[in-house]
């Protein structure tokens, strides 16, 4: 499994890259591959403020249908709208081309509270 070192991650599976005001946001590699084939997104929380660990959206998989919790509060910019044709990205590229949201960050002290690498590394036993 991958587990990017400039990434901060949640208890809950999702991934976050800081950049600047901003981030992108999407679900680990561990998440994914839990969940297997990846079918259908749900985000509905373009524009919307989006409160840390609040539900902004779900994923829907073979198996089942999961949350996606906000790792920090914020306000969703933008959702990656190659996911309505290729929700499968998200299985294959979870890190690059599956991110899920990008959004403005209302503080940076959110960050903060998230799990390193080697921390969510620890919290998956790999």
């Amino acid at each position: 499994m991958n587990f990017p070192a400039e990434l901060k991650y949640t208890k809950d599976h999702e991934w976050i890259r800081v950049e600047g005001d901003q981030a992108v946001i999407g679900i680990t590699d561990f998440a994914q591959r839990e969940l297997g084939d990846i079918v259908y997104l749900d985000i509905t929380s373009l524009d919307s403020p989006v409160s840390k660990e609040e539900v902004f959206g779900t994923v829907e998989a073979v198996k089942t249908v999961s949350d996606l919790f906000m790792p920090v509060s914020g306000t969703v910019l933008e959702v990656n709208k190659a996911l309505d044709s290729q929700p499968e990205l998200v299985n294959t590229d979870p890190y690059g081309e599956g991110w899920m949201v990008k959004i403005s960050i209302d503080s940076a002290d959110d960050i903060n509270s998230l799990l390193s690498a080697d921390e969510y590394k620890a919290l998956v036993g790999a």
